[in-house]
């Protein structure tokens, strides 16, 4: 069964292209121009994922991510002006699942959409069947509702988030190096300028909040990688 895109740009030509691009790959694709459509489709209809300019016009896609983000968690693939690291890290923080850099390689953005796809979307019964329940002190990761709760109360994470923390609770006590970190969670080698894990590790840690000591859950190793804190009874 195809998976639902919606893409979103103002250059109709590359749409287009794109359009004939994905339903070659299996996409079941519809394209809209700028950002008022985009939030009028996407309460209109039901999608798998998002692919979203960041320059548009009536409402740029910066914005329309914050508004979307209100009412859905649908995975977005956002798309930036390359050498634009400040979209890049406010579309990060604003809640997009990852990012491609204009020109893009078409090939290159069908791997980023099926990773974020693999992330979001239960495979089969029997590994949703395998996927026991995570708890380390008051937080709880259920992979089989894509959810986690802390204290009784679900968080809001987005697939990319959700990815890392997964990663980071299975390895609870241990210091997860950063490019086995993003190759578990997001099936891609680091970059050296890639600040997106830093980016989803900040995010999560506003929204996980300190634990019951006041401390911090997730834990930097300086030049190493993260560690999400097992122990959450003794001193901070």
């Amino acid at each position: 069964m195809a998976d639902r895109l919606l893409f979103v740009d103002d250059d109709r030509e590359f749409c287009s292209l794109m359009r004939d691009y994905l339903s070659g790959e299996l996409f079941e694709v519809s394209a809209v121009h700028d950002g008022l459509a985009a939030l009028a489709a996407l309460k209109a209809h039901p999608y798998d994922i998002v692919v979203l300019d960041v320059m548009m016009p009536l409402k740029n896609g910066l914005d329309v991510l914050r508004e979307l983000r209100q009412f859905s968690r649908i995975p977005v693939v956002m798309l930036t002006a390359r050498g634009e690291d400040l979209d890049r890290i406010i579309g990060l923080e604003v809640g997009a699942d990852d990012y491609v850099p204009k020109p893009c390689n078409p090939r290159e953005l069908v791997a980023r959409l099926r990773a974020v796809l693999r992330r979001t979307q239960a495979t089969t019964p029997d590994e949703r069947e395998a996927a026991g329940v995570l708890r380390i002190a008051d937080l709880e990761l259920r992979p089989t509702e894509h959810r986690v709760l802390c204290n009784g109360q679900e968080l809001g994470l987005t697939s990319a988030e959700y990815a890392t923390l997964e990663v980071l609770l299975r390895h609870a006590g241990q210091v997860v190096r950063k490019p086995a970190l993003m190759q578990a969670a997001f099936d891609r080698r680091l970059g050296p300028y890639d600040r997106s894990l830093d980016m989803h590790i900040s995010r999560l840690r506003r929204k996980l909040g300190p634990d019951a000591r006041g401390a911090e859950r997730i834990k930097t190793v300086r030049g190493v990688g993260y560690l999400y804190v097992r122990d959450q009874t003794g001193p901070p």
